[in-house]
């Protein structure tokens, strides 16, 4: 033991199985989706851990685990492949009796109660690995330690529209919670808990145990852990956070997250030295963009020959984009091949899929509110055939 104490770890929540993210997640955990031409949505969250001077980070994964582990691997991409510390993939084990799931957010973390022993902490960071955001988790660390608090949840305000989607936080004016409630039907305030936790884990080693020992619990941080901690009049803190935060949980949300990219004005800024988003580079060529290709308001990652017409897109590396193809307002995952003369519009092109010639995907929508665009959505490795259509809206798997 002795050394290897660290004053704080995170554990990441990377189990989502994102059933709203339809054929995208058919095969992958959402946190390994593509983003953002280079990335997987779990950079986000690996990358503030690292920026924010946390060297030791649990990842909890359980559906579908095998790309996640591959794709993490010894965490050097992240500078996370420590000798004390570093970064683990945590499966949920075998038990003597019986293997289980992970049945609630708070039963993963208490499966590995020994993980974070080993490292006896002070303060464990609780992440979730399916949200793109920057966000300094340090400054958070020091204000539950100025609180003197045995809990601090970030929040945010949303809309009153939107604030039955979320645990929402009744607090004092200097920032104390005298009341949680999750998702409730009439919302009290606007204060929204993002799913990020600092806990003090003496406190929380406690209620995991107290919470598991308990046969009605859902096992669950904003059903039972939260609520009974402020029960028993712990001191709990909200800290505001107010960058750019998206739950990129739906297909709408991934694709507008995505076009968040390539318009500065929103806030999710990946061409900021002083906070870099780190990620697994594949060992591509540069892109290539032929005599008749055209690129405007676009992302283009390396590995990729263009020869057609790309338009506020996000185009993946190693996508091939056919002569006379027309790519507008949509995202092209990595590997994917659009023929030529094939026409993608509001669309999200899985990994390694192929447009054949002449085909069509997605249309255009009069510019309206973002809600009422239907992206079409075709699932990796699928193949649209010559002239084929999928219509707006429409999944493909």
């Amino acid at each position: 033991m002795g050394n290897n104490k660290k004053e704080c770890i995170a554990m990441l929540l990377a189990g989502g199985q994102g059933t709203r993210l339809g054929v995208l997640t058919t095969d992958v955990a959402k946190p390994a989706v593509p983003f953002g031409a280079k990335y997987r949505i779990i950079d986000f969250t690996l990358s503030n851990c690292v920026n924010s001077g946390i060297d030791t980070v649990g990842v909890l994964t359980q559906y579908r685990p095998f790309e996640l582990h591959q794709y993490i691997g010894n965490g050097q991409p992240w500078d996370l492949d420590r000798l004390n510390g570093g970064v683990y993939v945590l499966p949920p084990f075998m038990r003597a009796k019986s293997g289980e799931w992970y049945k609630g957010t708070a039963n993963a973390i208490c499966q590995n109660i020994d993980f974070i022993d080993n490292y006896d902490p002070e303060y464990v960071v609780i992440l979730s690995g399916d949200h793109i955001y920057k966000m300094d988790y340090a400054k958070m660390v020091e204000a539950h330690k100025a609180n003197n608090a045995q809990c601090t949840i970030a929040v945010r305000k949303v809309p009153m529209t939107e604030a039955h989607r979320f645990g929402i936080m009744n607090m004092k004016s200097d920032g104390t919670i005298y009341e949680f409630e999750e998702k409730p039907k009439q919302p009290k305030s606007n204060n929204a808990s993002m799913g990020i936790y600092v806990f003090t884990w003496k406190t929380l080693r406690k209620y995991l145990l107290d919470d598991d020992a308990d046969p009605n619990s859902e096992n669950d941080f904003g059903k039972n852990i939260i609520p009974n901690m402020l029960k028993d009049g712990n001191k709990m803190f909200g800290y505001d956070f107010e960058g750019y935060w998206k739950d990129v949980g739906t297909i709408s949300s991934l694709w507008e997250a995505n076009m968040d990219i390539l318009h500065e004005t929103e806030g999710l800024n990946l061409e900021d030295d002083s906070w870099k988003v780190y990620a697994r580079n594949q060992a591509e060529p540069p892109q290539f963009v032929g005599a008749n290709g055209k690129i405007v308001d676009s992302l283009v990652s390396e590995g990729t020959i263009i020869e057609g017409t790309c338009r506020n897109s996000i185009i993946s590396h190693s996508c091939r984009i056919g002569k006379g193809a027309n790519i507008e307002g949509s995202i092209i995952m990595p590997g994917a091949v659009i023929e030529d003369g094939a026409d993608v519009r509001y669309s999200i092109v899985g990994w390694n899929a192929t447009i054949k010639k002449g085909a069509k995907v997605g249309e255009t929508l009069p510019p309206s509110n973002p809600g009422e665009w239907e992206i079409a959505v075709v699932g990796p490795a699928v193949t649209i055939k010559e002239n084929g259509v999928v219509a707006k809206g429409e999944m493909i798997g």
